[in-house]
């Protein structure tokens, strides 16, 4: 084994374990009908491919490698299981249907759709549809979710035990629901979708892949419920971000916050894009979260057209997403927003308000925000304060040196 040969099967393994492993956990899941089983044969197909590859060379199809090894570990533990007898017609069945997926990706990837709405099944507790999607289907971390949901990633990592050993007991297919079921499960896999682009939006390796995965399962969706204005709304939302994603690193690397971007580099035919579903949706019916935080990109971008920013009007679509959504992250949102039309008083009022929340002690944006705003009205200790925290919790490097210059500034 070289050092090169066991750099090269790393880099391989993480790579395919970020664009696929939801992928082959849907499929291996929709088979088996057990998510915690295929995740564990999953889990041992890439051990052994860090084993092997290094010596045998990485596979020309690394995805049908290890859904071959999965099947194969599944196969030995039902063997163990003393089950094979009772169901060997079963079994084979299985293992067939398993070897022949491996060489069809369209099908693998069409589980995942399956996977997640079968996860938005009335039998699932509500609380944990959604974290389920994202840890099945798309791969984030017990911890990554909790912080997402503001939980201990000891409560969620029970939740989600829970929720896997219901779809297994339960039997609860892994298939795309009737269209008249569908919208009653949608608000978990949107939910989802959207959590797994705004972890994509971060600057850390491999979050572009996962931003990416997001706004293809949007516009999966958005084709099965055209008259739906809620997908098309985070469909929009997601691509006025990513129309913009190019120009948040200056040309040394330095992160550029939203004020400071050239608009010369934002994507504008994705901005075109959005803004047609915008307009689609809202002409659909009732306005929804995803719309009114789609609305608020849109005024972020009016930018383009008129060289002013509008943050009179964030202001405006935050009031209204507070009273049909509301949450500590609008909130917190919404007191960038007042701090930009030169209501700072108004939006340190609201962080301190927010402080209460034992939940912000690890969320990286209230630090960040409280910095800001303290920064703005010169309580400089309070906002140096603030930004260590933040620097401290910040993962991105480019992020973590922006805030670090911020420090620098209220210290001089």
């Amino acid at each position: 084994m070289t050092d090169s040969g066991s750099i090269l099967a790393r880099s391989v393994a993480e790579r395919v374990a970020r664009e696929s492993y939801g992928r082959l956990v849907a499929y291996l899941g929709g088979r088996l009908g057990d998510l915690a089983s295929a995740e564990d044969a999953l889990a041992a197909a890439f051990l052994a491919a860090l084993e092997k590859w290094p010596v045998d060379g990485v596979p020309d199809n690394p995805d049908a490698w290890l859904l071959t090894i999965a099947r194969r570990r599944r196969f030995d533990d039902w063997r163990k299981d003393k089950v094979k007898a009772r169901s060997a017609d079963h079994l084979a069945l299985i293992t067939e249907e398993l070897s022949a997926a491996a060489e069809r990706d369209e099908e693998i990837a069409d589980r995942r759709l399956a996977l997640m709405f079968a996860s938005a099944h009335p039998d699932i507790d509500v609380s944990v549809r959604t974290p389920l999607i994202l840890q099945t289907v798309l791969g984030l971390t017990a911890a990554d979710i909790a912080a997402r949901f503001l939980v201990s990633p000891k409560a969620m990592g029970q939740r989600l035990v829970r929720a896997k050993a219901r779809i297994k007991d339960e039997k609860i297919p892994f298939v795309v629901p009737e269209k008249e079921e569908l919208s009653n499960r949608l608000p978990p896999v949107l939910a989802a979708i959207y959590a797994a682009y705004t972890n994509g939006w971060l600057d850390i390796d491999g979050a572009e892949t996962l931003g990416q995965e997001a706004i293809w399962l949007a516009r999966v969706v958005v084709s099965l419920l055209p008259q739906e204005p809620e997908p098309k709304g985070l469909l929009a939302l997601m691509l006025y971000a990513e129309a913009r994603r190019s120009s948040r690193r200056g040309p040394d690397g330095a992160f550029v916050p939203l004020d400071s971007q050239d608009v010369g580099l934002w994507d504008h035919e994705q901005l075109r894009i959005a803004e047609g579903l915008l307009r689609e949706a809202n002409a659909k019916g009732p306005t929804g979260r995803y719309q009114i935080e789609a609305a608020i990109q849109s005024a972020h971008v009016a930018r383009r057209l008129s060289g002013i920013s509008n943050w009179q009007a964030v202001v405006s679509l935050y009031d209204v997403l507070g009273r049909i959504a509301p949450s500590p992250v609008v909130t917190l949102n919404r007191s960038v927003a007042l701090m930009r039309i030169g209501q700072a008083d108004a939006a340190l009022g609201d962080i301190y308000t927010l402080a209460v929340d034992p939940r912000m002690a690890d969320y990286l944006p209230y630090w960040t925000a409280r910095a800001r705003i303290c920064a703005d009205l010169d309580r400089h200790v309070e906002a140096a304060e603030a930004f260590t925290v933040a620097i401290g919790l910040c993962w991105s490097e480019v992020e973590r040196r922006h805030l670090e210059e911020q420090r620098s500034k209220v210290l001089c």
